[in-house]
């Protein structure tokens, strides 16, 4: 159990760490403003990605629980 905090501790921690260094180069780049309707397009598109990902990875994992990705055995004889 304490690995596994200690994994998602650092996991966050580098996932925090690139997101703050990516706003860092994002903020000392010259010409790189962004608008209000600009952050709410960039909020909608990560989160519309998200949430289609996910549905397909539920459904990858549905089909295969639910044995619709076995092989498919054809009797010859009926």
């Amino acid at each position: 159990m304490l690995g596994k905090v200690l994994l998602l501790g650092a996991l966050f921690a580098i996932l925090a760490g690139a997101v703050g260094w990516a706003a860092w180069v994002w903020g000392s780049l010259p010409g790189t403003e962004i608008g209000a309707h600009g952050i709410i397009a960039l909020v909608l598109g990560i989160l519309g990605s998200l949430v289609v990902g996910c549905g397909l990875m539920v459904l990858v994992f549905y089909s295969s629980r639910r044995g619709y990705d076995d092989r498919v055995r054809y009797d010859h004889e009926n």
